[in-house]
């Protein structure tokens, strides 16, 4: 098997085009998403509205699930990748999407029947419960579809295909586009039809995905009961921590849905609204996250403990510029986005609050995602659940009640924003701690001088309008680590022939 792509190459490049890639995806799901919430907007209910949020809520949650075991594939494929085994890599394909088809078939099942009792103790009452129970219902079922299709995704990205799943997230997106106004309009079914548009898109990227791992890249091996028994301890090293992870998230974003429904619908729905419009500005920094797990992962399977150390700082520089501009940009078409949806009262001045104060503070979720990608591909998971326990309890529950206490809702949604601050910051200089010792036993004679790369990174601007010295600094840098990384491969080369 031939080394993995990231081992080689601009590191800076690799996760720029990853990134790219990767976010054209799921910046086409999050527009669809927003134009579903758009095209219900148009019925004039703010009810409808509002059941959108209340059932995203809960969605989220059994959506998280399924990121969780996305997480698993990227970090044990890559590596296996890295290690250039790729018996191995096929093996673990077909055990992880095994394993989530059944896990997320049971979810599916559990809050299917709970639905009424999930979505009344988040916050909804009367008609808007009954409409938000209803979207879930039909969007339930479809779980597993959406589990495999991420997997699948996940697997793509790990062996380096960052454009095949692209497309196949593309295909869900055009899906959807098409069959929204459709099914909404055209057939008169409103927010269900919304529903079905949703669970028709789902097979669209789970088929598109399942194409590029089954026949394209030959990734799929054959399912074997007992390899499948052998591999779950493996598996659930890595899954069991990322589910953890990416369920505290859900359950944090719950709870601030709980408090803002105490302030009434029209902040419910304003909440909805951001809760679509974020991932839209920011999927290119939710894309950074999944872009850069594979670069770690393949790098540290090669034992390229520099070029994973190199990994981190490059997503997080990207990561500040893209936040700058966007939340610059959301500032000044605010006004806009308020009219295109028809907000009005509550709603609007919810709206208008996230994107004059808020927008910004996603830099440190950035901080955080990447922070996550980094624990979980080199093996430390379980730092990664603390990091989003921490932040879905002690950095959220206080802060947001005593924002609602003191600030109603917009103090709900401050004190959010505020843990997110402290720990993005933590899990960033947590990750650069584990960074830092990253080989320094095995491969003492591979660091990279302190002194070389502060005289390189000093250089760096931080500002949205020096692209092209990011460029040139990135360039040099990872020149010398691509000389390194020249004199290791030989250094192996020569050692083995010896052998």
């Amino acid at each position: 098997m031939s080394k993995g792509k990231f081992v080689s190459g601009s590191i800076f490049q690799h996760i720029v085009v990853m990134s790219s890639t990767n976010a054209i995806g799921l910046t086409a799901l999050f527009l669809v998403d927003l134009a579903d919430l758009f095209f219900i907007s148009l019925l004039g209910e703010v009810e409808l509205a509002a059941a959108v949020g209340y059932a995203g809520t809960i969605a989220f949650f059994t959506t998280s699930i399924s990121i969780g075991l996305s997480i698993s594939m990227t970090a044990l494929v890559s590596k296996a990748i890295g290690q250039q085994n790729k018996q191995k890599a096929r093996r673990l394909v077909i055990n992880i999407l095994v394993t989530g088809f059944l896990i997320s078939s049971f979810l599916a099942g559990l809050t299917w029947y709970y639905a009424p009792e999930l979505v009344h103790l988040i916050g909804a009452e009367g008609v808007t419960h009954d409409l938000a129970v209803e979207y879930l219902r039909i969007l339930l079922p479809s779980l597993p579809i959406l589990c495999i299709a991420m997997s699948a995704g996940a697997a793509l990205r790990a062996v380096g295909d960052a454009k095949l799943a692209m497309y196949s997230t593309l295909a869900g997106g055009g899906v959807n586009a098409l069959l929204d106004p459709l099914f909404i309009f055209a057939f008169g079914l409103g927010l269900h039809g919304a529903a079905i548009a949703s669970v028709i898109a789902r097979f669209a990227v789970a088929g598109v995905a399942l194409y590029g791992v089954v026949r394209i890249h030959q990734l799929m091996g054959k399912f074997n009961y007992q390899a499948w028994l052998a591999d779950q301890k493996e598996v659930f090293n890595v899954a069991l921590p990322a589910m953890s992870t990416n369920i505290a998230t859900p359950i944090g974003n719950a709870y601030v849905t709980a408090m803002i429904a105490g302030f009434g619908d029209g902040y419910v729905a304003g909440w909805a609204v951001i809760g679509r419009l974020i991932p839209v500005a920011f999927g290119m920094i939710f894309a950074v996250s999944g872009a850069v797990g594979p670069i770690i992962g393949q790098n540290y399977g090669a034992l390229m403990f520099d070029r994973v150390r190199l990994s981190s700082k490059r997503a997080v520089q990207f990561s500040l510029v893209y936040v700058s501009v966007l939340a610059f940009f959301l500032y000044l078409l605010q006004a806009h986005i308020v009219s295109a949806f028809g907000l009005q009262g509550d709603a609007a001045n919810m709206v208008y609050f996230f994107c004059t104060w808020l927008s910004a503070v996603f830099i440190f979720n950035a901080l955080l995602f990447i922070a996550n990608a980094t624990f979980n591909n080199l093996g430390y998971p379980k730092t990664s659940t603390v990091m989003n326990i921490g932040k879905a309890t002690i950095g959220t529950i206080p802060l947001v009640y005593f924002g609602g206490q003191w600030f109603g809702a917009l103090g709900i949604v401050t004190g959010q924003a505020i843990g997110s601050v402290v720990f993005g910051l933590v899990a960033y200089l947590w990750s650069q701690k584990i960074l830092k010792t990253l080989g320094n036993n095995e491969l003492k004679h591979e660091s990279v001088h302190d002194e070389d790369e502060t005289s390189l990174t000093s250089a760096l601007p931080l500002t949205p309008f020096c692209s092209s010295r990011i460029y040139m600094c990135a360039d040099s840098e990872e020149s010398m680590l691509e000389e390194q990384s020249s004199v290791h491969t030989t250094r192996n080369d020569n050692d083995a022939g010896k052998n």
